[in-house]
C-alpha cells in the first residue's frame, strides 16, 4: 500500500511539496492541500492577533491599576493630614479649656497652676510625618510601570509605524532545541512563537495584576482603619469643643 503524497501535509517546507509524485486527479489534491494550509495559516494568524489584543488588554489593565493605585495613596495622605489637623485642633481645645478654668475662679487657676500640663504633640507626630503606603502595594505598582513601554508599543494608537509588527523577522532568534518544537513551515512557525511568547507575557502580566489586587486590598483595609479612628477621634472633638462653647457662655 502506498504512503500518502507529501503534498497532503500542510506543515511540510515549501521545497519538500514539489518532491512527491504526483498521483491520478492530482489537481483536486493539490487544491484541496492548499485550501488546508490557508486555512491553518488563517487560523494562526488569528490566533497570534487574539492573544496580541488580550495582551494589550492587560497592559492597559495594569495602566489602570497603578493610576487607581496612586489615587488611593493620594487619598491616605490625605486622610493622614486630616488626622493631623484634628489632632491639633484637640490639643488647642485642652489649652483653651486650661485657660477657661484660669478665667472662671481663683480656685480654678490654682488647679491649673500645680496640675501638670498636658503633653504636647511632637512635630514629628502631629504635623510633618508623612504617609506610606504598604509596601506589597509599592512593589506592585513598581513593577507594573515598568511595563509602560510595553503598553504603548501595544497600542494600536502609541504604536510606532516601524518594521518591528514583521515578528517573522524573530523566526531566526530561537534555539534549536525549541526549533524542533514548532513545526517546520516558517510562516507556521512564525505564528506558533508569537502566540507562546504572547502568552507567556500573559502570565507574567496576570501575576502582576495578582499583586495588584491583593496590595490594593492591603491598602484599603489600612485606610478602613484610618477611618474608623479618625471618626472616633472627631466624634470625640465634637464633644469637646460643645463643652467648651458651653463654659465660655457661662462666663
Amino acid at each position: 500500500m502506498s504512503a500518502l503524497p507529501r503534498s497532503y501535509n500542510p506543515f511540510a517546507e515549501d521545497e519538500e511539496e514539489d518532491v512527491a509524485p504526483a498521483a491520478p486527479g492530482g489537481a483536486g489534491g493539490t487544491d484541496r492541500q492548499r485550501y488546508l494550509q490557508q486555512e491553518v495559516l488563517r487560523r494562526s494568524a488569528a490566533t497570534a492577533d487574539s492573544t496580541t489584543r488580550s495582551l494589550s488588554l492587560l497592559y492597559e489593565s495594569e495602566r489602570i491599576g497603578v493610576a487607581a493605585s496612586e489615587e488611593l495613596i493620594r487619598q491616605g495622605e490625605a486622610l493622614k493630614r486630616t488626622e493631623q489637623m484634628v489632632d491639633k485642633m484637640d490639643q488647642d481645645l485642652k489649652t483653651s479649656q486650661r485657660h477657661i478654668n484660669s478665667i472662671k475662679s481663683v480656685w480654678g487657676g490654682l488647679v491649673n497652676y500645680f496640675k501638670a500640663k498636658p503633653p504636647e504633640s511632637k512635630p514629628e507626630q502631629n504635623g510633618a510625618s508623612e504617609y506610606y503606603a504598604n509596601s506589597r502595594l509599592k512593589e506592585a505598582m513598581m513593577s507594573s510601570k515598568e511595563q509602560e513601554s510595553k503598553y504603548q508599543e501595544s497600542h494600536p494608537n502609541l504604536r510606532k509605524l516601524d518594521d518591528s509588527d514583521n515578528d517573522f523577522n524573530k523566526a531566526d532568534l530561537v534555539s534549536s532545541v525549541q526549533r524542533d518544537a514548532y513545526p517546520k513551515n516558517q510562516q507556521l512557525r512564525a505564528y506558533h512563537q508569537k502566540i507562546d511568547t504572547n502568552l507567556d507575557e500573559m502570565s507574567s502580566g496576570l501575576s502582576r495584576l495578582k499583586s495588584l489586587a491583593l496590595g490594593l486590598q492591603t491598602e484599603i483595609e489600612e485606610q478602613d482603619d484610618m477611618l474608623d479612628r479618625l471618626t472616633k477621634k472627631v466624634e470625640t472633638l465634637d464633644v469637646n469643643i460643645k463643652n467648651t462653647d458651653r463654659k465660655v457662655r457661662q462666663l
